[in-house]
């Protein structure tokens, strides 16, 4: 009798476990409402004690050929990319060659005798005080921007905003200069590094750091703006041919095995990981409360980065203490992201 009283017990359980998740199933469906159909979509991974709960695309990823979005889609990640280009200098550093308070003049000396007290810490933390290379573009600039332009206006500036770790600014500059620093450490391409040091081992076999003229993007999204109730193909500007602060593509499903990777040593050392998601500086100048690490947003129990450039706005939020992360990446100029992440997530008990 107590033994029937268990199984009917467990199995009560297991259709209530499944109810719920049926529920909350349909309730992220009409939050994603907006990304389905004939229009610029987006791919969402929510996944749970490493498991996906749901895995799937909304909407086109090429309007023009009607190609569905699916979870093999490689989406433009933008600043997501900053994660990554953070991972490269620790694992830089736990081979020793190179330091996080070494003088980024150190590695490009170039750089004004202004910028010789910026670390790669303070770069890492976005407290480093540089330009923005966007704000140093010339007005009539109508190519794409390489990162070797960045390391040159930089390079022709002795002004800054503040004294390197006195404040946060966002620097997208920050990020595409530690680009640079991981290829005079290492002796490889940026792109070479990341495939060889990240992207193989962990078997995230169809992400790469697209540069212009090298292998193609598999599966690829194009990104669309909305302009006058209509649907504009805008993929790429002046500013989109950077590459550490942002040019790396990825899917839903490769991101996942780069969160696994996240919860133990298989890639970066304990201390790497303490580093990256401890806070070392409070943001300030954006619309939210946060900390930030080494290319991680910490809002309370949360490590977040979100992604925009033209055409593209994705995200990525994670749950580390319960196991639980949810990823949106879009091909489109709106919405934000952010908000139906975390909408999403409380459906699946986030809290």
């Amino acid at each position: 009798m107590r033994l029937a009283l268990l199984f009917i017990s467990l199995l009560l359980a297991t259709f209530t476990a499944q109810a719920a998740t049926s529920d909350a199933i349909r309730a992220t469906d009409r939050l994603m409402q907006n990304y389905d159909g004939n229009v610029p979509g987006a791919s969402l991974l929510v996944l749970k004690d490493g498991k996906p709960l749901i895995r799937r695309g909304y909407g086109l990823a090429n309007l023009e050929q009607h190609e569905q979005a699916s979870p093999a889609t490689n989406y433009r990640l933008a600043s997501v990319t900053k994660q990554f280009t953070a991972a490269a200098i620790l694992l830089l550093a736990e081979d020793g060659k190179l330091k996080l308070d070494d003088s980024i003049r150190r590695w490009l000396p170039s750089l004004p005798a202004t910028t010789g007290k910026v670390t790669l810490r303070q770069l890492l933390s976005h407290t480093g005080g540089l330009i923005d290379y966007e704000d140093l573009m010339p007005a009539d600039t109508t190519e794409q921007l390489n990162d070797n332009d960045v390391l040159r206006m930089l390079s022709a500036t002795p002004k800054s905003y503040f004294a390197p770790g006195t404040a946060y600014r966002y620097s997208n500059s920050g990020y595409v200069l530690l680009g640079l620093v991981v290829e005079r450490a290492s002796g490889e391409s940026l792109p070479a590094f990341l495939q060889q040091r990240i992207f193989q081992p962990l078997h995230m076999d169809h992400t790469l750091l697209y540069v212009h003229g090298g292998p193609e993007v598999s599966h690829r999204a194009y990104g669309y703006s909305e302009e006058n109730g209509a649907w504009k193909r805008t993929d790429q500007d002046l500013t989109s041919a950077t590459r550490g602060d942002g040019g790396i593509y990825s899917s839903i499903d490769d991101l996942a095995k780069w969160d696994a990777a996240l919860y133990d040593d298989r890639l970066l050392s304990d201390a790497s990981r303490k580093l990256a998601f401890s806070p070392h500086a409070k943001v300030t100048g954006e619309p939210y409360e946060a900390s930030y690490g080494f290319g991680w947003r910490i809002t309370g129990d949360t490590l977040w980065h979100s992604g925009e450039s033209i055409g593209f706005r994705n995200v990525i939020v994670r749950w580390p203490k319960q196991h639980l992360t949810v990823i949106l990446l879009s091909n489109r100029n709106g919405p934000e992201p952010y908000q139906t992440a975390l909408k999403i997530a409380e459906q699946f008990g986030a809290h």
